[in-house]
């Protein structure tokens, strides 16, 4: 009678840790953006409600860079290839999508900074990247970015000598929302 109830204990024990491996590989990938996001891993810029920083009269020099997935067919671009401001100073760039198609598109962009230190210290206020996008056949749209590089960065001991940060976008397709889908595209609506 022993041996089955140390069956039934070991197959217990085992479905407890194949389900909490489950729910680790679940959590991952929140967690990994979440502390990509804080600590700027990997290039990943940081996200504020606005600037609350100081002016320096050092300048920065932040170039715009624009891909897309294989499978996406949009043309997509930035509107200017740099921008040079002071590090605290609050810039906009614009970057410009188009879909060729005869469909409806959407997408969604990934972004990161380089060199992957100044990640941490480049802020975005507002983004295009902070939602879907849907593009009508035939539309043409400019989407902005908001952002500003902290001036903590000329403190950092690694990063401090940094002026020229590249801000690069990749946009991949993604599914139709279930109304833009169900709607003919001279009805549909665009969901900048």
């Amino acid at each position: 009678m022993s041996v089955p109830r140390s069956n039934g204990r070991i197959a217990t024990m085992l479905s407890g840790v194949v389900l909490t491996m489950g729910v680790l590989a679940w959590a991952a990938v929140p967690f990994y953006s979440w502390f990509c996001q804080v600590t700027g891993y990997g290039g990943t810029p940081s996200v504020r409600a606005e600037n609350a920083g100081d002016v320096l009269d050092e300048i920065v020099t932040v170039r715009f860079d624009a891909n897309t997935a294989p499978d996406m067919p949009w043309e997509f671009h930035p509107k200017q290839t740099e921008m040079k401001l002071k590090i605290g100073e609050t810039g906009m760039a614009f970057y410009e999508a188009y879909n060729p198609t005869d469909k409806p598109v959407a997408g969604t962009a990934s972004y990161n900074v380089a060199p992957d230190l100044a990640g941490y210290y480049f802020s975005k206020i507002q983004c295009f990247c902070f939602t879907e996008q849907v593009l009508q056949p035939g539309e043409r749209i400019e989407m902005p970015v908001v952002f500003y590089v902290d001036p903590e960065l000329v403190k950092d001991r690694d990063a401090g000598s940094i002026r020229n940060i590249t801000l690069s976008y990749t946009f991949f397709k993604t599914e139709l929302p279930e109304a833009q889908a169900a709607l003919s595209p001279a009805e549909g609506e665009n969901y900048n």
